[in-house]
């Protein structure tokens, strides 16, 4: 019985002490702040081109 416990016990700490699971946490959460960064930098890219457009819009229009 004592046995049994003890190979428990020690399955168990080896479990808590692996690594393995910390790879994909560790990707996740670049995965994450790219597509944050990706969001950001998209509306304000989309910010700047429409203010571009309106600009280009009014010149050929008053051109015309």
């Amino acid at each position: 019985m004592m046995n049994s416990i003890y190979r428990l016990y020690f399955s168990l700490q080896s479990m808590l002490s692996s690594e393995e699971g910390q790879d994909l946490v560790e990707y996740a959460l670049v995965v994450a702040l790219v597509a944050l960064a990706t969001t950001a930098s998209t509306s304000a890219l989309g910010k700047g081109l429409s203010s571009a457009f309106s600009k280009i819009s009014s010149t050929v229009s008053s051109s015309m």
